[in-house]
């Protein structure tokens, strides 16, 4: 998969932008769907195809490929629901938005949606499969909606190293994992607690709410995990989570970062929780450790701090291959780079539509 350094695509309420590095400066090279709202993309992969999830409200989702790096789309397959059973209990089986695109390393697509389902494609978009393994599951049926009405799949980490084995993330349903290609599902949340329910609950690992979960590129045995709760992260690929307490201004949030390389570096993006849900005290900050948690720096140069109202959604934050530049994006259009680790940021724009994802490729 390609993480180009100079390069990056940002999936945003009216189209889909591809920035470039040149001299010192992030610059709009492309826009593609230009007025649409772009929920979700995937950078190009090594041979450079690309794939973008579009919400269109009354025309429904849509998704387009490239297979030249953006510079010219087609419309392909979306993700349907089989027909839902007479009687059947649950939420409607009906795609609402395709929040999550990943690709593992034999080259297969995986959609995570709202409802909560997972879908796979083997040629590219062409086709999709629902993964009916991780749909029949009884415990679905718990699943409930965090900022939206339904359940939805938000992180989809594929082993770099071990075909077949996949972590998804799903607010609020836990984190699940397949080692057997999607064939069987086993929960994969023990030690996330959730304090939103009641002590007998708090624990059960089919109800948390991960905001967001990233794997290290390098060493995939470690995740980390924005949770709605705070933060925590797993040394063992998700078997076990281990909470991460002293983060300074908040452990609320919604984004997370892992360097691709060093496993123990990681960045969040704070904010108030729950109701307000903006940067606490009006100031727009990052919070990085690197060394596993263990100690934290805020990192505040070049970032508004005064009357700051932007919140990061979970894929608003997202660090390059050579683990220095990073870019995040916010709901009031704001777009900001670091090319050195975070210590200090640079206005890109102020004046976007609200950004719903970015990544570099």
């Amino acid at each position: 998969m390609s993480n180009s350094n100079d390069r990056a695509f940002i999936a945003t309420r009216k189209g889909l932008f591809e920035l470039r590095l040149r001299g010192g400066a992030w610059q709009i090279e492309r826009t593609s769907f230009l007025g649409e709202p772009v929920s979700m993309v995937l950078p190009p992969q090594a041979d450079g195809s690309m794939v973008a999830a579009l919400n269109l409200g009354h025309f429904g989702v849509k998704v387009h490929a490239s297979s030249d790096a953006g510079q010219t789309w087609e419309e392909v397959a979306t993700p349907a629901y089989p027909a839902q059973p007479e009687g059947a209990a649950g939420v409607p089986w009906k795609l609402v938005q395709i929040w999550s695109l990943a690709a593992d390393a034999n080259g297969t697509l995986w959609a995570g949606t709202l409802p909560g389902g997972l879908f796979r494609s083997a040629d590219r978009g062409r086709s999709w499969q629902l993964a009916l393994s991780l749909w029949s599951r009884p415990e679905r049926l718990e699943w409930f909606g965090g900022g939206y009405d339904v359940p939805g799949i938000h992180s989809i980490c594929p082993h770099p190293q071990r075909a077949g084995e996949v972590l998804v993330g799903i607010s609020c349903g836990g984190a699940w994992v397949t080692r057997d290609d999607g064939a069987s599902w086993a929960l994969s949340a023990q030690g996330m607690r959730a304090g939103f329910m009641p002590p007998d609950r708090a624990d059960d690992q089919n109800i948390q709410d991960p905001h967001r979960i990233v794997r290290c590129a390098a060493q995939p045995e470690t995740l980390w995990c924005q949770h709605h709760c705070g933060i925590w992260r797993s040394a063992d690929a998700g078997a076990r989570w281990q909470e991460v307490q002293g983060a300074p201004v908040s452990s609320f949030g919604f984004a997370v970062a892992v360097h691709p390389e060093d496993a123990v570096t990681a960045w969040f993006v704070p904010a108030q929780a729950d109701e307000r849900r903006v940067p606490t005290d009006g100031a727009l900050v990052v919070n990085r450790t690197r060394d596993g948690g263990a100690s934290f720096e805020t990192l505040r140069a070049g970032l508004p701090q005064r009357h700051c109202y932007d919140l990061v959604y979970r894929h608003g934050l997202a660090v390059a291959g050579d683990g220095r530049t990073l870019m995040m994006g916010s709901t009031t259009g704001g777009l900001w780079a670091s090319a050195d680790g975070g210590d200090t940021w640079q206005a890109v724009s102020m004046n976007l539509p609200p950004v719903y994802a970015l990544s570099f490729g």
